[in-house]
């Protein structure tokens, strides 16, 4: 991806010697990418949640956390009960 938009930057901005306004192509292919790859990280107000996680991560972290409060209050039930 990242040579692609390379090759991409390169020929419009060699084309923006022709006419200047391939050089605010090529600016703007920069920003867009520049949104795209750190905007992907969450950091900075970034558009995603952080770390490449998926919603569905976060929903399989908070199942895990309720079956483990799960099995340890059957844990203490069943210790209170032998005593």
């Amino acid at each position: 991806m990242f040579v692609l938009l390379l090759v991409l930057f390169v020929i419009l901005f060699g084309f923006g010697f022709l006419h200047p306004i391939w050089w605010v192509a090529a600016a703007s292919a920069v920003l867009v990418f520049g949104a795209a790859q750190y905007g992907r990280r969450g950091e900075g107000g970034g558009w995603d949640r952080g770390g490449g996680s998926d919603p569905g991560g976060y929903r399989e972290f908070w199942d895990r956390r309720r079956l483990r409060a799960r099995w340890r209050r059957k844990v203490r039930r069943d210790s209170e009960h032998r005593r």
